[in-house]
């Protein structure tokens, strides 16, 4: 009987270690699975976010490709605001008589390479080069706002550089070469050109006035139109040099650059924007991002989200303005504030669920392509973390996000505001009756505060209204 017995012991032992093997191996098959679909769903998140991101970044415009026989290709597109800059050396011809070919080439070449750079550095792009002549145009592709005053920038650049190897060849009495710039602003038509060796180029009225103010200016200046200065007179300081006949146009003023204004340039030489002038061309460049977000936001969110959808975006950026002008705030912190308002939201492109986290997502992806410095996006992503529901503000610039975010609580069109919430809550969050709905809304706007001065003077009385008249409203139904 007690052999019989440990017969028994040993099966039973066997019997569990089998067992448990078999748990431990589906166990990692099951973590490995699990961790192969979470890998996955991460990855279709960060797929999805990257695409947002190009969306919003392009304005996707897929009308703008054509096939043909030779394969896709890009249709004739026309911009409404382009600039185009011409540059030309001065006393070409004289110095070629100079030098031997190899020389003239590569001293070309060295000038062209550097104009490249600069381009590049702005974001402009480069059309072609014919002989002597660099031409350029900011605005394409990609459409932007900002475009004069980076062409302006670039042009500076340029002429900088010119001086400083002319200050070179007079060292080593040598003939230098100055350059002339001549830029315009204006609608262009853009397209691909050729058979063989296809190319990019631009045409229009734009082009013909951009390469008179090079023909009409002198060497070692930046001759600008008046539509161009009308763009950038806020960042330079001109010289007006009178009008100039255009054909069929009749006349247009014209301008020469002297380099940019004293608060906006270091050290307050003219010659290097600072941080203040960054900012301010943020600023324009915002406008430019927040027409993206939103056309997004208007056509991509679902119907359902009747109160996170774009009205609700636009009335929180109009808000952290409002509110952020009432304190005081400072140019870079009215831009990032207006940045995470028009960010805070975004995420219901990607989900409902945790949209802030898609939000910050997506702030991280975009707003490099406009520009802004990693601290600034770390401050975007914090400010946008304070919009979550039991986030409380630990610095000025969160209190003035959060309270413009909850702005509704205190304004006349509270009623309507808070039907479109409870609207999307049912749809999303499960069903609640009506008046379970006003006792939420009674508690939450009872615990609720608003944290700036100009918030509550704005608002509080009218907040403190809203719950009388529910608690009334309450009363009388029961």
């Amino acid at each position: 009987m007690h052999e019989g017995f440990s017969v028994n012991i040993y099966v039973i032992i066997l019997l569990l270690a089998v067992v448990i093997i078999l748990v431990v191996v589906w166990l990692r098959n099951f973590i490995h699975r699990r961790v192969e679909e979470l890998t996955a769903e991460r990855l279709a998140l960060a797929l999805k976010v990257k695409e947002k991101a190009h969306r919003i970044q392009t304005q996707y415009d897929t009308d703008s490709i054509v096939y043909t026989h030779q394969g896709p290709k890009k249709k004739s597109k026309k911009y409404q605001k382009v600039t185009v800059l011409f540059a030309d050396i001065q006393g070409f011809t004289r110095i070629v008589e100079q030098l031997n070919p190899e020389m003239l080439i590569d001293e070309l070449d060295q000038f062209f390479l550097h104009f490249d750079e600069i381009v590049e550095k702005y974001g402009i792009e480069k059309i072609k080069t014919i002989g002597d002549a660099y031409m350029c145009a900011g605005g394409l592709p990609v459409k932007n706002s900002t475009n004069p005053v980076e062409v302006v920038l670039a042009a500076l650049e340029m002429q900088q550089f010119m001086e400083e190897m002319r200050r070179i060849k007079m060292i080593e009495h040598k003939d230098y070469w100055e350059l002339r710039i001549g830029i315009h602003t204006g609608p262009v038509i853009s397209g691909m050109v050729g058979r063989k060796k296809i190319s990019f180029d631009i045409w229009g009225d734009t082009v013909n006035i951009a390469s008179r103010m090079e023909s009409s200016g002198m060497a070692g200046e930046i001759n600008i139109s008046g539509t161009t200065w009308q763009l950038v007179k806020e960042f330079f300081v001109a010289e007006y040099r009178g009008k100039m006949p255009i054909k069929y146009k009749g006349e247009t003023d014209m301008y020469f650059i002297k380099g940019i204004i004293q608060e906006l340039s270091v050290d307050g030489e003219g010659k290097e924007p600072n941080e203040l002038f960054r900012v301010r061309l943020q600023h324009i460049r915002f406008g430019d991002m927040e027409e993206a977000v939103l056309n997004r936001l208007e056509n991509e969110l679902s119907d359902e989200l009747a109160y996170h959808n774009m009205k609700h975006t636009v009335d929180v950026v109009t808000q952290v303005e409002i509110i952020g002008r009432g304190e005081g705030v400072s140019e870079e912190e009215m831009l990032l504030l207006k940045t995470a308002a028009l960010f805070h939201d975004t995420g219901f492109l990607i989900s409902y669920d945790n949209h802030e986290d898609n939000s910050i997502d997506l702030a991280r992806e975009v707003l490099p392509m406009y520009g802004y410095l990693d601290d600034q996006i770390e401050e975007i992503v914090e400010l946008i973390n304070v919009t979550r529901k039991d986030a409380h503000p630990r610095n000025h610039l969160e209190a003035i996000l959060k309270d413009a975010d909850l702005d509704y609580l205190g304004r006349s069109d509270f009623i309507p505001v808070s039907r479109s919430l409870y609207e999307e809550f049912q749809t999303f969050n499960g069903k609640m009756t009506l008046p379970e709905w006003n006792k939420k809304q009674i508690s939450f706007i009872t615990n609720h505060k608003y944290y700036t001065n100009t918030a509550k003077n704005l608002r509080q009385v009218r907040k403190e209204q809203q719950l009388s008249a529910l608690k009334d409203f309450m009363k009388g139904r029961q």
